[in-house]
């Protein structure tokens, strides 16, 4: 099969595609033919070498998200049977045209959904599910907070924030204003010229946001704390702005709010099983009600894999970079 292969680590021209062998399956995993994949923050973070795959294989092949066809089942597989389409997370491996993952962990793609756009749900739609819901509480008739909100996971929660009939401000850049506001967004804020605090506390009567999604970390933390109500939640899943500063830890206790990091990739396999499974039950059926909507930006094919990761760098995406790896 031909993967794109990490041989050393740098820019993008270190994405180097190779024909290796497939992937092996074992009894309860499946084999899935790749029809597409995506470009993610983690994956230029793990190109670089800064954010390596923490349950490596044999070869150093990225991608942490698939949408593809059941091509072989292993013995004690029961739940999926050869030509059925699915989509899932994983640690790494699906940048190549083959993979294997443990059946329980995979979904089904949503009806009404292509294969290829499917690519575009799991990792920006679990992760921002888990954050707001799961992490944060957030519930009807609250109020969030989410940063870089037309990136592919401030996309994706946006969405649900309003699927679930809670009401949200976003930040972005003024380019994306407009992106943001037609994705349902309460108020939306750009950063460059406005400040979230005001913009927050505007909204929401100075009473402050119930959960904060926050991918920036750097100097948001500080004001982040200040938009927070009393005992919301901010969920940090990212730290692009930078992960080392200075924090005013007494103006977090009397609001007797929680600070929680998070990641998905470094969860061990029963976790994200239980995580893939409630995710299937509870809002796949979003997707196919049409309440929710994957955001595509651009597509590239495989062996464009190079520009794709520089397109993510350039910050100029609104929502997912995708990757068409096979028809």
């Amino acid at each position: 099969m031909r993967a794109v292969v990490l041989r050393s680590h740098g820019g993008p021209e270190v994405l180097g595609i190779e024909d290796v062998r497939a992937p092996e399956i074992g009894a309860e995993e499946i084999l899935v033919k790749v029809a597409a994949t995506a470009v993610n923050r983690a994956d230029v973070l793990h190109r670089i070498g800064l954010y390596p795959d923490p349950f490596p294989g044999a070869l150093d092949i990225p991608g942490m998200e698939y949408s593809g066809t059941v091509e072989a089942c292993g013995d004690r597989v029961r739940n999926w049977r050869v030509g059925d389409q699915v989509m899932g997370i994983v640690s790494g491996g699906s940048y190549a045209e083959y993979i294997a993952v443990h059946e329980r962990q995979a979904m089904r793609t949503p009806r009404g959904i292509s294969l290829s756009d499917a690519a575009a749900i799991p990792e920006v739609f679990l992760t921002a599910w888990d954050a707001l819901v799961l992490q944060g509480g957030l519930t009807s008739g609250r109020w969030a907070l989410v940063h870089a909100a037309a990136s592919g996971v401030g996309t994706a929660a946006v969405q649900i924030v309003k699927a679930i009939g809670a009401h949200v401000v976003g930040t972005c850049s003024g380019s994306k204003v407009d992106a943001v506001r037609a994705l349902g967004a309460d108020v939306v804020v750009d950063y460059t010229t406005e400040d979230f605090m005001q913009k927050v506390s505007e909204a929401t009567g100075a009473r402050g946001v119930d959960v904060i999604l926050d991918v920036i970390g750097g100097d948001y933390l500080d004001r982040n704390v200040a938009s927070i109500a009393l005992k919301g939640r901010i969920v940090q899943v990212g730290v692009m702005g930078g992960g080392k500063v200075e924090f005013n830890l007494g103006a977090l206790m009397p609001k007797r709010a929680s600070l929680t990091g998070t990641v998905l990739r470094a969860r061990p396999l029963e976790e994200k099983i239980a995580l893939a499974q409630r995710f299937s039950a509870e809002m796949i059926p979003l997707f196919e009600s049409g309440r929710l909507q994957p955001v595509i930006d651009r597509r590239y094919s495989l062996d464009q894999i190079a520009d794709a990761h520089r397109h993510m760098e350039a910050n100029a995406n609104i929502g997912k970079i995708l990757i068409e790896v096979s028809n």
